[in-house]
């Protein structure tokens, strides 16, 4: 279990704190309520960019790696389609270091039109490299858009084209961050063997003078019920034919998130689950095979894959995949697979609970939902969940007209 003490300054910063004894270090995390959900379909990638634009330094810091490397710690970011994380480990008696440059670049950062220029070019090489200069690196593109037409899901966290980050202005870029990164926006959360009291005053004074400023943010659309099967198929220069099937199904804060979640262990959660098992093992037609959910804030997706081997065909793979999602349906499922699916969960969950750093995370991670009981409840919701439920989750998720099929063929 996580103990914490939560916070809120005037500005409209919330503040997580847990004390560690077992800890040496420190961890800092500060979470930004921002992503690619949040961005306008003629300016998409935005939210990446900042990711690469926090660490530009600030006009007090001009390189903001090196305090944190002088205090003996490190530091990293990732962006995804809900938000924006950035994180600090560090020795515990240097914490204050960590809580100095997160708020001096939550409102000073530099951006002048050649630091925009710098990164824009490195986020747009990025995305030539991995994306268009890769094998299968469209693929997850061209996925996203087939089963989402409206909610901004339908692009990835890099963007739809790397023309929007091309064309962007510096104008456009100091819109968003006055926007975006800002006190109301933000969750900062620390995990350290310091008092909690100690820790929270700690952070309020270093942001509670940073003013919120920006302006309203826009409501996201709501991506409409899908009624009737989609397919896409493209060709590649890719060395074998992937098959991904995807499903629409709830958000992460509905039961259907964890009854996805198991079900998808159920599958692909190991070498000995049943995709790799049936598929693989016992009759060659993939030589590799994958089943996950998006897990994302709003109604998400449940993916099942596979990757063929040579002698096998399109259809016949399809159907073998088909096949597997129909027994889920019938509730075929042993105590045995169940247990030990749930067991995996609950290990994994306790593992987190060890690490500062994941303690931290998972602290913004959690307020960010407005579920904050949920960081130490999901275990005992994974228990609760039956043979039955996971069944009437497939019966419900797994049919032709809630399914879009991406046939990704080597040429």
């Amino acid at each position: 279990m996580i103990k914490y003490k939560q916070a809120k300054l005037k500005n409209g910063l919330t503040i997580l704190v847990n004390r560690d004894k077992a800890s040496k270090l420190a961890a800092v995390n500060i979470l930004y309520m921002v992503g690619a959900r949040n961005e306008a379909p003629d300016k998409t990638g935005f939210a990446h960019l900042f990711e690469h634009l926090m660490f530009r330094g600030t006009e007090s810091v001009p390189d903001f790696d090196m305090p944190i490397q002088m205090a003996c710690g490190e530091n990293n970011a990732f962006t995804n389609n809900d938000y924006t994380n950035f994180y600090i480990t560090l020795p515990k008696e240097n914490l204050s270091t960590a809580l100095w440059l997160e708020s001096d670049r939550m409102r000073n950062l530099n951006l002048s039109y050649d630091a925009c220029e710098t990164e824009k070019m490195v986020v747009i090489d990025e995305f030539k490299q991995r994306y268009l200069n890769q094998p299968y690196g469209d693929e997850s593109m061209l996925l996203r858009g087939l089963c989402y037409k409206v909610h901004p899901y339908r692009w990835s966290t890099i963007g739809i084209s790397p023309e929007h980050i091309e064309r962007a202005t510096l104008e456009d870029v100091h819109n968003f961050y006055n926007l975006h990164y800002r006190p109301s926006r933000a969750i900062l959360s620390i995990s350290a063997d310091v008092d909690e009291d100690e820790m929270i005053r700690m952070a309020t004074e270093y942001f509670a003078d940073i003013e919120d400023c920006g302006g309203d943010i826009a409501p996201i659309p709501a991506e409409p019920e899908q009624l009737e099967p989609r397919r896409l198929e493209v060709e590649r220069e890719v060395p074998a034919t992937d098959i991904t099937i995807a499903f629409h199904m709830g958000d992460r804060l509905s039961r259907e998130f964890f009854l996805g979640d198991l079900c998808s262990d159920l599958l692909a959660g190991g070498e000995s689950s049943r995709l790799v098992n049936h598929l693989i093992k016992e009759r060659g037609l993939f030589s590799a095979v994958n089943a996950y959910i998006t897990g994302s804030l709003d109604a998400g997706l449940f993916i099942v894959k596979g990757r063929l081997m040579p002698n096998t065909t399109e259809e016949e793979a399809e159907t073998a995949l088909w096949a597997e999602l129909e027994e889920m349906k019938r509730g075929n499922i042993s105590d045995y697979e169940l247990e030990k699916v749930k067991n995996k969960f609950e290990a994994n969950m306790l593992m987190g609970e060890i690490n500062v750093m994941n303690k931290a995370m998972n602290l913004g991670f959690y307020a960010m939902t407005g579920r904050m009981e949920l960081i130490n409840e999901e275990a005992n919701i994974y228990r609760s969940l039956t043979r039955c439920e996971v069944a009437e989750f497939a019966h419900k998720v797994f049919t032709v007209n809630n399914s879009s099929t991406l046939i990704y063929r080597a040429k």
